[in-house]
C-alpha cells in the first residue's frame, strides 16, 4: 500500500488561497485542490467535511494574520507612521478584500463547524473595523484628515486603491510609493 503524501495546514491554505483567487468560489473544488497538492481527494476529506468548512476555516485564519498585524499599528506614535504602516500591511495582505467577497457568497449554514466560525469571523470583522476607526480617529485628531469625508469613504479609497493592479513597468516598491502618495497628497499640484 502506498504511503499517503503529508501536507502542511500552511501548504493547503496558500493553495485554497490560489484556487480561490484563479477560480472563485464556484469553481473551488476538492478536486483541484486535491491536484494541486498530490493528495487524493479522500484524504482532504480526513480533515474537512465540504469545500464551505474549508474556505471559511481559510478565511478566518487570513482575517486573523491581518488583525495581528493590524493590532501593532498601536506601536507608531503619529498618524503618518500609522499610515506608512498599514499600507505596507495592506500590500501584505493585497488579496484579503476578494478572499473577504468571496467569503461572503457562503450563505446559510452548513453544520455547526460552519456556524461557530461565521460568527467568529464576523467578530474579527469588527475588531479588525475598530482598529482602523482608531487609526481614523488619530488622524482627525491630528488634524492630518480632512472632517467632512466620511470614514467609510476613507477606508474604502484606501482599501479599493490597493487593489489597482500594477499594470507598468514599476517595481512594487515604486508603485507602492506612488499609491501611498496618491492616497496622502492627492494628484493635484499645489500652488
Amino acid at each position: 500500500m502506498a504511503r499517503e503524501r503529508k501536507f502542511s495546514k500552511e501548504e493547503l491554505f496558500q493553495s485554497t488561497k490560489d484556487i480561490l483567487l484563479s477560480h472563485g468560489y464556484e469553481g473551488f473544488t476538492f478536486s483541484i485542490l486535491a491536484d494541486r497538492l498530490q493528495v487524493s481527494r479522500g484524504t482532504i476529506y480526513k480533515y474537512y467535511e465540504n469545500k464551505v468548512e474549508l474556505i471559511t476555516d481559510y478565511t478566518f485564519f487570513e482575517m486573523n494574520q491581518f488583525l495581528t498585524d493590524l493590532k501593532k499599528i498601536k506601536h507608531y506614535r503619529n498618524f503618518d507612521t500609522q499610515f506608512e504602516y498599514l499600507l505596507t500591511i495592506m500590500f501584505t495582505h493585497s488579496k484579503i478584500r476578494r478572499i473577504l467577497i468571496t467569503a461572503n457568497r457562503i450563505l446559510g449554514t452548513v453544520n455547526e463547524t460552519v456556524k461557530i466560525k461565521k460568527e467568529q469571523l464576523r467578530d474579527l470583522h469588527l475588531e479588525i473595523y475598530e482598529h482602523l476607526k482608531s487609526f481614523i480617529k488619530r488622524g482627525r485628531e491630528e488634524k492630518v484628515l480632512k472632517e467632512h469625508i466620511p470614514d467609510e469613504l476613507i477606508l474604502s479609497f484606501i482599501f479599493h486603491s490597493i487593489e489597482i493592479p500594477n499594470q507598468l513597468s514599476l517595481t512594487q516598491e515604486e508603485w507602492v510609493q506612488s499609491v501611498k502618495e496618491l492616497l496622502s497628497h492627492g494628484m493635484f499640484i499645489k500652488n
